[in-house]
């Protein structure tokens, strides 16, 4: 302690409100293992596509970035891809039991049980479970499914009663770092439902201009058996619609203040920040940029995107500062004085 006239000046270390409770380390550690075993088989899919394409690493380290320069086709897409490095990095922050972590592992669960449920409609299908025989791969391609599966059900059964217990505020000096929490919260929570809603309108857009099978798209969505072979890529149906869903619930729950939504809010703006800069890459290399305005619908789809950019490096920039208090603000109740009145 400190003494100042009179006055004390508490500067004592205390527990890290950004590490979860001791009771809940289990459910953490065994998050980790999950996320963890996942992100290892999707990267060894990721190498063994790179090994058998038709170009070597640079080429497909330029194709992470330039849609135009992937060399011939992946076993897995762009979104698999970031969700790859998305479960790594997730099961390093669950291994080092930060809070953090939780509401990010559970939408990554979340997303990887719509993807099984999914791909088990699809299994309805005979001709569909037959070419799982016939592919050389398909075993392997199973056995991943299967993984992801486990994975989606392990991890919420552990962490959805870790709940950590929230202090009440007994003073003053819990309403900054709650304040602002929460205003950065709702402020994520805007950006995210006007992505959402953009994304919606492009969808229904598209659907309604015609040319479209709309039952044909609708069923992409939930019937991994569309494309009539094993594929481990996301369909367009599935990313397009799954991507809206979750703008518009993680958005909700982030203008109600939840503040449990961080880790989650942050691991999706950075796949949305780095799927659009992805386009932004295409957009220059096929020089839409000088054409885009010549329309409305071409000047309209450059303000999506530059709002996509701009609004998923806010949240990124918001979700890894110390607006969320808790977990990586200042602990501004660790600082008090014994007289009344003192600044």
């Amino acid at each position: 302690m400190v003494m100042q006239d009179g006055g004390t000046v508490d500067v004592r270390p205390g527990a890290d409100p950004g590490r979860a409770a001791p009771e809940h380390r289990g459910a953490y550690r065994v998050t980790a293992l999950c996320l963890g075993l996942y992100a290892g088989t999707l990267l060894a899919w990721t190498v063994y596509g790179i090994a058998r394409g038709d170009g070597d690493l640079d080429d497909f380290l330029e194709g992470l970035f330039n849609p135009g320069a992937a060399p011939g086709a992946q076993v897995l897409g762009p979104y698999e891809w970031s969700f790859t490095v998305v479960f790594a990095v997730v099961a390093a922050l669950a291994l080092a039991q930060r809070r953090v972590a939780r509401s990010a592992a559970l939408l990554s669960a979340a997303l990887l049980l719509a993807v099984s449920l999914r791909e088990g409609v699809g299994l309805l299908s005979g001709p569909y479970r037959a070419q799982y025989g016939h592919d050389p791969l398909g075993g392997w391609a199973l056995a991943t499914r299967g993984l992801g599966l486990v994975v989606a059900l392990v991890v919420p059964a552990v962490l959805l009663p870790a709940v950590e217990g929230r202090r009440a505020p007994g003073t003053a000096a819990w309403a900054g770092p709650d304040a602002r929490r929460d205003r950065s919260a709702r402020i994520c929570g805007v950006l995210f439902l006007l992505m959402g809603l953009a994304r919606l309108s492009w969808t229904v857009r598209d659907l309604t201009a015609g040319g479209t099978d709309v039952a044909h798209y609708l069923r992409g969505v939930v019937d991994g058996s569309l494309l009539g072979t094993p594929d481990l890529s996301a369909s367009t149906e599935f990313t397009t619609v799954g991507s809206v869903l979750t703008l518009l619930v993680l958005g909700t729950l982030a203008l109600r203040a939840r503040r449990d939504v961080r880790g989650a809010l942050l691991v999706f703006a950075a796949v949305e920040l780095y799927l659009t800069v992805r386009t932004v890459v295409w957009l220059t290399v096929t020089d839409f940029f000088n054409r885009s305005l010549e329309t409305t619908e071409g000047a309209l789809s450059m303000a999506t995107t530059a709002y996509g950019l701009a609004a998923m490096t806010s949240v990124v920039v918001l979700a890894t500062g110390r607006g969320f208090g808790p977990y990586g603000g200042l602990r501004t109740e660790g600082f008090r004085t014994a007289r009344a009145g003192r600044p």
